[in-house]
């Protein structure tokens, strides 16, 4: 029995190994016969290659990734709703007041320097037809526009409002409810989100309003200054999109100004008065040798982008060296100015004849150690106490009605020539109708500028 046992097992070994060397040997055939040259498999793997390709490129024009930089074009009627009939009435009413209401508060109750205006208003009025226009500016308040703005364009340009600037704003500030985005639409302010990109619905609705020969306005740092408009950050590629995905590439003009900062401060509720803003418009921004160059057709489009965005950048920093060269010299002249202010009065008090007065040389001394005071005053006073919130800090009082309010903004050296003219042609004017011994209006003069200003600036 167990040698049996033992044939059956060896049997079945063998039985089990002859299976076994059959099967390899058909596997190797069928392996051999799919596999028929190294060439067939070389071809495989490139077709391989070559369908991938073709999915690689339908999935970035189908779905883009935030990795991937094209060419999307954006046709003229793209947004509907903000070219609809209720939106341009509301537009029609809203800019140029908005605008006027801003060019007098800027003109008005501050002052506006502006080197370079006929840059802006040429590119603006005198542009080809349906040619876009792009102006690009340094970022300090939260009111830069409509404010810089406004107060660059003379008063029947603002009434146009379709001819007007369109602008972004970010939709968590200007867009956070339905009131304030009925607002914004109304004065023409676009809505972009922070985090989406460049290929979002609020850059494909500024560069419909592009393709049509409008104005866009934008702020290529993306944000306001964090230091107060010291610096000019780098600008985002956003703005090269703008640039390069328009139909016809637009006019870009920048401008860069100072002073805003002072207007509308950080955390402030309601804007200053009295400050002085300078702005300073520099040239058109060319780009055909970027464009134009062969390492442009074979460069990337973020690349691209990147480019656009970077020369514009610089040009807003060199633009901001200067024009902080302008507000310094600008503040150097004004402090001279009032520095001059005593000498002229004393000149104006050394031609007047004090004898018909009735006043002798010893009441001329008096003035002129009064004149010789006030000039010592002036000249102990340092930059910031020079301007005209010092003034009032030298002792004039706010209290008296309106006529004290406006000597507090007067330069006190100014109010004493101003007197001494009036007083010299008002004698000239009587000398020939009554005697001049009755007249003693400087001794009047005299008594309140003792009574007043002298005991003030002894306190100082």
């Amino acid at each position: 029995m167990a040698v049996q046992r033992l044939d059956r097992g060896d049997l079945w070994k063998n039985k089990a190994r002859v299976l076994q060397l059959q099967l390899r040997q058909r596997f190797r055939v069928a392996v051999d016969r799919h596999r028929p040259s190294v060439l067939a498999d070389r071809y495989f793997s490139s077709s391989v290659q070559r369908w991938l390709r073709r999915f690689r490129d339908f999935r970035r024009d189908s779905l883009p990734s935030s990795s991937s930089f094209y060419r999307k074009k954006v046709s003229k009627d793209f947004d509907v709703e903000v070219d609809s009939a209720i939106f341009r009435m509301l537009q029609a009413v809203a800019v140029p007041l908005i605008g006027n209401v801003c060019h007098v508060f800027m003109n008005g109750l501050n002052r506006v320097q502006v080197y370079g205006l006929e840059k802006l208003h040429d590119a603006l009025l005198n542009r080809p037809k349906n040619k876009p226009l792009i102006t690009v500016s340094n970022h300090v308040a939260s009111v830069d526009d409509p404010f810089v703005i406004a107060s660059l364009l003379p008063p029947r340009v603002l009434l146009d409002a379709q001819n007007l600037r369109w602008t972004l704003c970010a939709s968590d500030r200007c867009f956070s409810n339905p009131v304030t985005s009925a607002f914004f639409r109304s004065v023409k302010v676009l809505p972009v989100s922070r985090g989406d990109g460049i290929y979002q619905m609020g850059m494909d609705m500024a560069i419909s309003k592009l393709n049509t020969g409008g104005w866009v306005h934008i702020f290529p740092e993306g944000s306001r200054s964090r230091d107060g408009g010291k610096t000019v950050r780098s600008s985002k590629r956003g703005v090269g999109r703008l640039v390069l995905d328009a139909d016809s590439t637009p006019i870009v003009l920048p401008f860069v100004h100072t002073g805003m900062q002072d207007v509308m401060p950080i955390g402030a509720n309601f804007p200053r008065i009295g400050k002085t803003v300078t702005v300073l418009i520099g040239d058109p921004i060319i780009f055909d040798d970027l464009l134009n160059s062969e390492e442009a057709t074979e460069a990337s489009r973020g690349k691209l982008y990147d480019a656009v965005a970077s020369r514009i950048g610089h040009q807003l920093q060199i633009l901001k060296v200067k024009v902080d060269k302008l507000a310094l010299e600008q503040s150097i002249r004004l402090e001279n100015h009032n520095k001059d202010g005593a000498e002229r009065a004393a000149n104006i008090l050394h031609q007047v004849d004090l004898d018909p007065f009735g006043l002798g040389s010893h009441e001329y001394i008096r003035y002129e150690s009064l004149v010789e005071e006030a000039r010592t005053k002036l000249n102990d006073m340092s930059p910031e106490e020079a301007t005209a919130d010092g003034y009032t800090r030298m002792g004039y009082s706010c209290e008296g009605g309106i006529g004290s309010r406006i000597r507090s903004y007067m330069d006190p050296t100014e109010l004493m020539g101003f007197a001494a003219r009036g007083l010299l042609m008002n004698c000239r004017s009587k000398e020939k109708h009554s005697d001049t011994s009755d007249i003693s209006p400087l001794k009047t003069w005299k008594q309140y500028l003792e009574a007043n200003m002298l005991k003030q600036w002894n306190t100082c």
